[in-house]
């Protein structure tokens, strides 16, 4: 956070604020941050501080003071032009109302707070004036209009008259125009805020913009808010109703536990009795047909399976003695018994969700031990690397990775509040963002060349939104005509508010 100074101004009577294109039956409505530097230098000049203003601001890379350009209010009322990227709103309930919402220009404080909170508006609750471009409470007026006033040229020698006209800004009672002043640091804040505020205090006796020497310009005793920055201009509420909860990735698509099973009974191990000996049974048909009525075994079909194949592995098991006295090696009756001891069972049987398992067994009892004996096989088994599995992240190895953030540089928006010229040093992706740019010019007004030209410059307007690592700082480059007596600076600091991301 940086010290800063809220400057409000109560206009005693018209103001000019002249446009880009210097038509004099025109005038702009927001009074630009680089013009409010250069009358603020122009008065730093009469308080003899002009030299060390310049060296604090427009000839270092780190400027000590900033201003944001001059924006309405009406009592206690704030406007600002909003940031680019969420005005107009773009929801299809706002964009059917009845309120033309991007005809609106200048809209309150709250309003942003609000849409960066991710709050809605109510269009029955707001209007848009057409003289001012605010956007205001329904069935109020805007803080101010633009009028023309008539005037003549009268020749004395011949006495022949030509009628003209200027533009001005005519502004309501209790209205008027705010500004924000950034300091870097409190050591800038110490330095400067006094001279600030004798220059804004000596600027609304002898007025802002054109037409000063008819007494255009002029207001009232200003009033200084001391504060820090953004406090200040916004607040960040708390609750945040458009934030969404992200489930974490082990649990998206992660399969459902299977039903537990019913306890299975081992077949005994005992010989049956002598007078129902045991039927071996049949081997299936290769292509069996199936016929009867369907199974009503209340147990499921997976139990079914295991309890088989559990059955014909021991059935394997009891006959390898009779192998053993057939005259066949020791070794090969170990072999056959492990691979009867390595079968599956029923804790490392899951099921694959969507595939049932059939209840026959599609191979013969002798077959069961020639597939869990490798060496025996008749078909080789694809069996992955032994490194495969274990290159596999685990479901909360997926977590941890969709948890980890990028370690390079974190690009952040910015609400501009002022005309900007970049800086070399500020890393701005300008294929991000929304902004739009401004041609300025305008004439001098030196002891040295006045009424020359000025260079024409292109800067970032007010509103725009430009994504950066970092806050901006801008630049104050040199617009004097070639061969001028002095540098002439048009100040592009930037006065940015740091967005909060909208979910």
């Amino acid at each position: 956070m940086n010290p800063g100074l809220v400057i409000k101004l109560r206009p005693a009577g018209p103001w000019r604020i002249g446009p880009d294109s210097g038509a004099r039956n025109r005038v702009d409505v927001i009074y630009h941050s680089d013009s409010l530097f250069s009358a603020v230098s122009s008065a730093m000049s009469r308080m003899g501080s002009l030299s060390d203003w310049l060296d604090a601001t427009a000839r270092t890379l780190t400027p000590a003071v900033c201003f944001s350009s001059c924006f309405p209010f009406l009592d206690e009322v704030a406007f600002v032009v909003p940031p680019r990227t969420i005005w107009p709103p773009t929801s299809p309930a706002l964009m059917s109302a009845r309120v033309r919402w991007k005809s609106a220009r200048f809209v309150p404080l709250t309003v942003v707070e609000a849409l960066l909170s991710g709050e809605k508006l109510n269009a029955n609750q707001w209007s848009v004036d057409g003289a001012s471009g605010c956007l205001v409470p329904a069935g109020r007026s805007g803080p101010f209009r633009t009028g023309v006033r008539w005037n003549a040229a009268v020749d004395r020698l011949s006495g022949a008259s030509e009628r003209h006209a200027t533009a001005c800004i005519e502004f309501r009672p209790g209205s008027g125009l705010w500004t924000i002043v950034g300091f870097a640091d409190d050591a800038a804040r110490d330095r400067w805020q006094d001279p600030v505020k004798g220059a804004f205090r000596l600027l609304a006796d002898t007025g802002f913009g054109g037409e000063r020497s008819r007494g255009w310009g002029r207001a009232e005793t200003p009033e200084f808010i001391e504060g820090s920055l953004p406090e200040l201009i916004i607040q960040e509420r708390s609750k945040q109703p458009g934030k969404e909860v992200v489930a974490p990735v082990a649990e998206v698509g992660e399969p459902e536990e299977p039903s537990p099973l019913p306890p299975l009974q081992e077949p005994p191990l005992e010989e049956p009795p002598a007078t129902e000996p045991p039927a071996e049974p049949p081997a299936p048909d290769p292509d069996p047909e199936p016929s009867g009525p369907p199974l009503q075994d209340p147990e499921p079909m997976m139990a079914i399976a295991l309890r088989e194949s559990m059955v014909l592995a021991h059935m394997h098991v009891e006959s390898a003695p009779a192998a053993e006295s057939a005259g066949s090696e020791p070794a090969v009756a170990e072999e056959i018994a492990a691979a009867a001891e390595t079968a599956t069972t029923p804790e490392e049987i899951v099921p694959t969700p969507g595939v049932a398992i059939a209840p026959e067994i599609p191979f013969a009892p002798e077959e069961i031990a020639v597939a869990h004996a490798p060496e025996h096989s008749a078909e080789a088994v694809t069996e992955p690397a032994p490194g495969a599995l274990e290159s596999t992240p685990a479901p909360h190895e997926l977590a941890a990775l969709a948890a980890k953030k990028p370690t390079g540089p974190t690009l952040q928006a910015h609400w501009l509040l002022s005309l900007f010229t970049p800086a070399p040093a500020d890393a701005v992706d300008w294929a991000r963002g929304s902004y739009t740019v401004l041609a300025r010019g305008g004439r001098i007004d030196s002891p040295s060349g006045s009424g020359e030209l000025k260079k024409q410059i292109q800067m970032v307007a007010e509103g725009s939104v430009v994504y950066a690592d970092g806050a901006p700082l801008g630049t104050a480059p040199d617009v004097a005509p070639d061969g001028f007596a002095h540098p002439v600076f048009r100040a592009g600091f930037a006065l940015s508010i740091r967005l909060p991301e909208v979910h």
